[in-house]
């Protein structure tokens, strides 16, 4: 039985494995349609949906390595779509700004990325997505962090 039950465990990850690949490259084909990479979506959409963020915790708060963040920063500033703002109460501290022409971005991508998600995610019922949140977030949230 416990045999059967690890056989189920590994068939589990690598069906989570491949879903996650599959919706992830959907999901980036229109990001880079619209002429960015992944991170630099996800820094752009986080700086549009939580204001300012001091450079240093980007990376944390969408999933990459913080060594990556000043390169997709400058990719982001080269393009005008963000800048970096000193913080004026401590000289260690910069905060990536969105730009005008970065909120104009966001806002013309945006509602077509979420109703791609959206359409994805419509592939199984409201209640089964409800569950599969609850069920995910057991796997892999140490308690409560959600």
């Amino acid at each position: 039985m416990e045999k059967d039950s690890v056989a189920q465990s590994l068939k589990l990850y690598i069906v989570l494995s491949r879903a996650f690949k599959a919706i992830n490259e959907q999901v980036n084909k229109l990001i880079q349609e619209n002429g960015l990479n992944p991170t630099e979506f996800a820094v752009l959409e986080l700086l549009y949906h939580k204001g300012d963020q001091p450079m240093q915790q980007i990376g944390s708060k969408i999933l990459i390595a913080s060594g990556s963040i000043t390169y997709v920063v400058d990719k982001l500033e080269q393009k005008g779509l963000l800048q970096r703002v000193a913080c004026p109460t401590d000289r260690r501290v910069t905060f990536a700004q969105i730009t005008d022409k970065g909120k104009s971005f966001i806002e013309e991508v945006f509602p077509s990325h979420e109703q791609n998600i959206h359409e994805i995610m419509s592939r199984i019922s409201e209640e089964e997505r409800s569950q599969a949140i609850d069920l995910l977030k057991r796997l892999g949230i140490p308690s409560g962090k959600y």
